[in-house]
């Protein structure tokens, strides 16, 4: 079972969580489709969500809380970065022309967090870890496996997040793709948008493990969520882009199996 015990290197993804309107039903979605489990938290942590697989934090789901005018933010998982000083990364972002969107703050004694924009328009979060290193459970079936940086810019992009200790190379075999490397350790992916529809923003897409995607994909459809791209077969497995019934886009991957694991 893999389970992560130690904290993240600085630059790795550490921690997803989910931005919804309806967060009793994302919570009841993704009970359904990963068998995660959670709950509305207390009042004082905004109601926060931090859902378990095996007993072991994989996720959080919160409220997309209404802004000034009603508004809501739109349906999205966003990335956390892991960062041993939540502020000084912060500077490094706007110092590298990205954006800082939330504000650096504690959380509680878990620990600090900021949510950024790099110079493309990508959203990811900053996580400076103190009681709480981010997912404790991760690469299986309903956990996180991949983060992947879909950009328009990826010149800029290389840059930017060199920045924050990431490295981006070449990925062989892959034409166009990108590892994304911290201390020579590949964390995540990259690529352009040339591939993606018309008017696609940039974005990091968050991709979860599954033990069979087309079953997945089929339980998903039965539970209202939607399909963006089919199940299709490629380097790293058979993978899937879906929504959840309220439009947050993410990914489903039955990684290829390595070392005849």
């Amino acid at each position: 079972m893999p389970e992560v015990t130690a904290r993240y290197e600085p630059g790795v993804p550490c921690w997803v969580d989910l931005m919804v309107p309806d967060q009793q039903a994302a919570l009841d979605f993704y009970k359904d489709l990963f068998g995660w489990q959670g709950e509305i938290g207390p009042p004082e942590n905004g109601g926060y969500s931090v859902c378990t697989l095996h007993g072991k934090p994989v996720a959080g789901i919160m409220s997309a809380a209404g802004q000034e005018g009603g508004s809501t933010p739109p349906p999205a998982w966003t990335m956390y970065l892991a960062t041993e000083d939540a502020d000084a990364a912060a500077h490094r972002v706007t110092d590298s022309g990205g954006t800082v969107m939330v504000p650096v703050m504690d959380v509680m004694d878990l620990g600090r967090m900021a949510v950024a924009t790099d110079p493309a328009g990508a959203v990811f979060g900053l996580w400076q870890a103190k009681d709480f290193i981010g997912a404790q459970m991760v690469n299986e079936h309903g956990a996180v496996i991949w983060s992947e940086l879909n950009t328009s810019a990826m010149d800029a992009a290389k840059s930017f997040y060199r920045s924050l200790g990431i490295e981006t190379r070449p990925m062989e075999g892959a034409p166009g793709y990108h590892a994304l490397t911290v201390g020579g350790r590949t964390v995540g992916g990259a690529q352009g948008l040339e591939n993606s529809p018309p008017g696609t923003p940039s974005h990091w897409m968050t991709y979860f493990a599954v033990d069979d995607t087309d079953s997945t994909v089929d339980a998903l459809v039965r539970a209202d969520g939607s399909v963006l791209v089919p199940p299709f077969d490629m380097m790293a497995g058979r993978m899937a882009v879906v929504q959840d019934p309220q439009g947050a886009a993410f990914a489903l991957i039955k990684p290829v199996p390595v070392d005849g694991a």
